[in-house]
């Protein structure tokens, strides 16, 4: 079993930055996919950044790209979300998910390939 737990989520303002975190326990993640997802209140959960085992791939939605960054810490176990020039529409719960052993992280934006989840962590941007 995999345990991961989200951490650093908040309430900012447009234009604020975040840091989320995801810790892994229980069985590593070091040598699996690990993506971020969001849920905004009444719309399905959505795709957001994946990065590959070694953390030198990533692949990002487009609503995202080029404000978050993914990145990982194997050691650590814990895989990041920096998000930067945050707008009201990022407002959601973001969750982390274990993905596949290896594979390029550009194949797995959906929530089916993904098997273990964490509990999420709000993330409000006001306006």
């Amino acid at each position: 079993q995999v345990q991961l737990v989200e951490s650093g989520g908040g309430l900012v303002q447009a234009g604020a930055s975040l840091r989320l975190s995801c810790a892994a326990s229980g069985r590593t993640f070091a040598n699996y996919v690990v993506g971020w997802f969001r849920q905004a209140p009444g719309k399905d959960r959505e795709f957001v950044a994946a990065v590959s085992w070694s953390g030198t791939s990533t692949y990002y939605a487009d609503s995202v790209k080029g404000r978050f960054t993914i990145s990982r810490d194997n050691a650590k176990n814990t895989v990041y979300l920096q998000m930067n020039s945050l707008k009201p529409e990022d407002t959601a719960v973001y969750y982390c998910a274990r993905g596949p052993w290896g594979g390029d992280p550009t194949n797995y934006s959906g929530t089916q390939t993904y098997r273990y989840w964490g509990q999420g962590t709000q993330v409000t941007v006001s306006s």
